[in-house]
């Protein structure tokens, strides 16, 4: 094998292009570590901005997201966590890392990493890939072409799955088993294991979700039945893909937008028209808006060694999950608890203003039955 790369979703037909993806070109590197393991590659961020130093931003688009060294929001550990983030809304990424070829004849492969999503994408890719040593890394995009693909991918309520392509003579090949990748907002371990003997294994969180042999579960020989050619389309066939449908109702996981209008909101009663133009319902943020860039990609592992592999997951990613939930915890209490102060501070005002209006509304009454009297 020549190279190893990892990347994101490229758009899908029919549906706005995924915001999130990722693709990072980790050409393969000098066997080190322990000496019954050869770990081609590893990357953990723990040198400050010297990552950019061996990370290569692709150029094939000028519009392409930046991404940021960041823990993110909640983490275990402030260093131990940090990791490439998606830092722009509504982009695609890509970005990589070059390291020496080297080959898996003969050895067992283990591609390794962790992802988090800790804006609960809900469309997006987080999977890495493997390319050829000769990849052009400043004009890396969603065309090269690769040998693996591997990782999460979520796209609305239909699309959560774990990606595993091997590309054989020139054609990909997919996993005909689903596998159905975390969907939450905290950091998850992917791995997949690739062996001699043509078996495999894809681990989430160092367990076992999957496995099987590659003959078996990819359609890499030709299928056993084909099409009939004598066969023709009816006359009366539709050949409409899709149609609406009536009964169809609106999904809980729906792409909600970032602000929405507080139709609770009153016009001041001092609001000119002539002056301040008409009035509208003033925009508030949607409580329901997700973010969608976020997603932080760290703890990269390519080796021949799986309980090697298993061990750094342990040790990285399996050291930092429990405080990375115990502070996210923390904070939406914390967060919620602003919230309830914030509402009740701003119906607290509403109920004061209301009151102070009813009571200059009772005055002028008071003023003019007066005036009446007095005319009478």
């Amino acid at each position: 094998m020549a190279a190893m790369a990892a990347a994101g979703p490229t758009g899908r037909g029919g549906r706005a292009p995924a915001v999130v993806a990722l693709r990072l070109a980790l050409l393969l590197g000098a066997a080190r570590g322990c000496a019954w393991a050869a770990v081609y590659f590893q990357e953990q961020f723990l040198d400050g901005a010297n990552w950019q130093k061996r990370w290569v931003n692709s150029e094939h688009k000028p519009d392409l997201g930046k991404f940021k060294l960041t823990a993110g929001k909640f983490y275990g550990d402030p260093v131990r966590d940090k990791g490439l983030q998606t830092s722009e809304n509504s982009k695609f990424y890509a970005i990589s890392s070059r390291f020496k070829p080297f080959s898996n004849k003969g050895k067992t492969l283990v591609i390794q990493y962790t992802v988090k999503h800790e804006q609960k994408i809900d469309c997006g890719g987080g999977y890495v890939k493997i390319f050829s040593s000769n990849l052009d890394q400043k004009n890396l995009s969603g065309d090269s072409p690769y040998y693996i693909m591997f990782g999460p991918d979520i796209c609305g309520s239909e699309t959560k799955k774990v990606h595993v392509i091997l590309n054989h003579k020139n054609k990909p090949h997919p996993m005909k088993k689903p596998i159905r990748c975390k969907v939450d907002g905290y950091t998850h371990l992917y791995t997949l294991i690739i062996r001699p003997d043509q078996t495999y294994e894809v681990k989430i969180d160092n367990e076992v979700v999957a496995s099987g042999n590659l003959e078996d579960d990819l359609d890499f020989l030709p299928p056993r039945k084909i099409k009939d050619p004598t066969v023709r389309k009816p006359p009366d066939w539709d050949d409409r893909i899709q149609i609406d449908d009536p009964n169809d109702i609106m999904p809980e996981d729906w792409d909600e937008p970032e602000y929405i209008m507080d139709t609770s909101a009153e016009k001041p009663e001092d609001w000119d028209d002539a002056v301040n133009g008409g009035w509208h319902y003033p925009m508030v943020k949607n409580p329901l808006y997700r973010v969608r860039a976020g997603t932080i990609f760290d703890n990269f592992l390519v080796t021949d060694d799986e309980v090697y592999a298993e061990d750094f997951g342990d040790e990285t990613w399996g050291e930092t999950k429990g405080p990375e939930k115990e502070m996210n915890i923390k904070q939406t209490e914390e967060e919620q608890e602003r919230e309830r102060a914030t509402e009740e501070k701003y119906f607290e005002q509403r109920f004061k203003k209301k009151l102070e209006r009813k009571k200059a509304s009772g005055k002028d009454r008071a003023v003019r039955n007066t005036v009446e009297k007095e005319e009478l």
